[in-house]
């Protein structure tokens, strides 16, 4: 069984904020779309629970982000847990804590990483992330490559930041032998003529236009129909992927994704604000499995794409 929204959207994957907490400080961070602190995290027994409901609509596939969801302590138990229910579970993290925990969490079943890498510049990092942390941050990616497959590189690219570092990038993901996600910063409509975004928002259809010259291969991903572009470089072939949301409707019209938020509650969007559905004071109430089936399927039923 798979759950299909009003516009004949499939929804297979759940990406679960573990936290609202993190120990950097990047100044763009949109927190998943949880626009309000809170302490009230959703346990590893809810996790478990929501996630083994899911699978049995078809929903297999889990990313696990945050803030940074290595700062949680239960990390190990929560990938544990939730594994044997999926046959892809993956996390986002800004890497500060994957040299000490890469094996760790492959061994408790995460299968890849995506990991947020901004710049290759140890200034230019200490100013978008407020953390000097880049030299533990490569650690982690070279040991998160001996154990997890594949490694992925975020690259959020802003205007005047760095901006100038695509192509060292793509040289680091083939010599690294991970790939490069180039993203394209994000904002709700009523935020894009917003001093901030006018400042840093760095349109990426050029910079994809010139990959597609130069790549030795082109394939397209289902999700999101995002292509994947294979670059010669000194170091061997980088597979470099470009997420490129703003105003693509091709991009809203394949989103497969339901999301979680750290204090439980269903959001179909991460650009929109009017969208939370509570499943989590339900569970806490005694709800049975197939009521809590019946807000997940509110919440598909809710989706639609953001950019039409």
């Amino acid at each position: 069984m798979v759950l299909y929204d009003r516009f004949g959207r499939p929804v297979t994957n759940l990406r679960i904020s573990l936290t609202q907490e993190c120990n950097y400080r990047c100044f763009f961070c949109h927190r998943e779309g949880q626009r309000f602190p809170t302490r009230n995290e959703i346990t590893p027994d809810e996790i478990e629970r929501l996630v083994r409901i899911a699978s049995r609509l078809g929903i297999r596939k889990v990313k696990l982000t945050g803030g940074e969801p290595t700062v949680r302590e239960d990390i190990i138990e929560i990938v544990r847990r939730i594994k044997p229910y999926v046959i892809d579970l993956s996390m986002t993290t800004n890497g500060s804590r994957l040299k000490e925990l890469a094996k760790p969490l492959a061994k408790a079943g995460l299968d890849r990483v995506n990991v947020s890498l901004h710049s290759l510049k140890t200034e230019v990092y200490k100013q978008i992330t407020g953390v000097d942390g880049l030299e533990d941050v490569l650690e982690g990616i070279e040991e998160a490559v001996k154990y997890l497959s594949p490694v992925k590189l975020n690259m959020t690219v802003m205007r005047g930041l760095n901006d100038g570092e695509i192509w060292d990038m793509v040289e680091f993901a083939a010599k690294t032998r991970t790939i490069l996600q180039l993203i394209e910063l994000e904002a709700p409509r009523e935020m894009t003529e917003a001093a901030f975004f006018r400042k840093y928002f760095y349109p990426l259809k050029p910079v994809e236009e010139k990959l597609e010259k130069l790549a030795v291969e082109t394939r397209e991903r289902q999700m999101h129909r995002r292509k994947k572009y294979f670059i010669p470089t000194d170091y061997g072939t980088a597979e470099v992927e470009v997420v490129r949301a703003m105003h693509n409707t091709v991009f809203c019209a394949n989103c497969t994704r339901l999301r979680v938020t750290s204090d439980g509650k269903f959001k179909t969007c991460l650009l929109r604000n009017d969208d939370f559905i509570d499943f989590l004071s339900a569970m806490r109430n005694g709800a049975s499995d197939e009521e809590i089936v019946e807000i997940l399927k509110k919440a598909v039923f809710m989706r639609e794409p953001y950019w039409r």
